[in-house]
């Protein structure tokens, strides 16, 4: 996908109308489909380990040039895990980057190696691929530029109440827009690889801050829903188009992340820091290293 800048020009009244549009077909938007590979590592291989592990597919994907850019994600709640969340415009992108692996048999014979090596410090993994609501959307930010945090949740939705669903998702929406808050989420439904009728909504974040400072707003949430009785309703619409509910906190690992070139031009520091030269008795590399991967996998 398309993750440059906008273009701010503007000569005349024609040149400006162009620019515009050309402006508005460059600037970043949702990535139509996601595949979340998630991966349970074993006690005592995270860290650094999995890092070296992990960067053999990100230099392999660099050079195949593959559409799939993705951010790799490490939890901060729950089980020790890593997610990496690929980003395509569509689901024929998807398929394009597996038709360069397979008619390589260099890079699939790379891409078998470093998985084989990765599965030694992995307990479990599994695939899941979402499509893009944007009914379900609020004020998306799909610039992951200077992202350092990302908090998911996810949603099963009741069996025959998909119209409760999306009224609670309405109502909450809603309320955010007139309170003024500072929420933001990417809603994505699930199409292979789990239970039908799950939802997740994405928000990526600056700083741990931001998070303080949606608790913050909760009062202005609840008064622009309409106080105790609002939010009794929002209970009772939400609870009748969801069974269940969940919600997780991750930090972006840029180490394991295939990033987009606009997120490495706006923020270089963070996303391909400049490497250090090793310290003497830390200059012999670890067992089981090597290499990011691609949904192929």
């Amino acid at each position: 996908m398309n993750n440059t800048r906008i273009l701010l020009l503007g000569m005349s009244l024609a040149a400006a109308g162009n620019a515009l549009a050309a402006a508005q077909d460059a600037a970043p938007t949702p990535p139509k489909v996601l595949a979340i590979a998630r991966e349970w590592v074993k006690p005592g291989k995270g860290g650094m380990v999995h890092d070296k592990s992990e960067a053999g597919f990100v230099a392999a994907s660099s050079r195949a040039k593959l559409q799939g850019h993705y951010v790799a994600l490490n939890a901060m709640s729950g089980k020790q895990r890593a997610l990496y969340i690929f980003r395509y415009p569509s689901f024929e992108a998807w398929e394009q980057d597996n038709k360069i692996i397979d008619k390589n048999p260099a890079l699939a014979a790379e891409f078998d190696r470093l998985l084989m090596a990765d599965g030694e410090l992995l307990e479990n993994a599994d695939l899941s691929v979402f499509t893009y609501n944007e009914e379900w959307s609020f004020h998306t930010h799909p610039d992951l530029s200077h992202a350092r945090y990302y908090d998911i949740s996810s949603f099963h939705i009741r069996p025959g109440h998909r119209k409760e669903f999306n009224e609670c998702v309405k109502i909450v929406k809603e309320a955010n827009e007139k309170g003024g808050t500072a929420a933001h989420w990417g809603a994505y439904e699930l199409a292979y690889g789990g239970e039908g009728g799950t939802v997740i909504a994405l928000t990526h974040r600056e700083s741990l801050s931001e998070i303080d400072k949606d608790f913050a707003e909760s009062k202005k949430f609840a008064e622009a829903i309409g106080g105790e009785e609002g939010m009794q309703k929002l209970d009772e619409v939400c609870g009748q188009g969801s069974d269940s509910s969940h919600t997780e906190l991750f930090s972006i690992n840029p180490k394991q992340s295939y990033a987009e070139d606009a997120w490495i031009k706006s923020d270089p520091d963070f996303w391909k820091p400049k490497s250090k030269a090793p310290d003497a008795a830390a200059s012999k590399p670890a067992p089981g290293t090597t290499a990011p991967k691609p949904t192929t996998r």
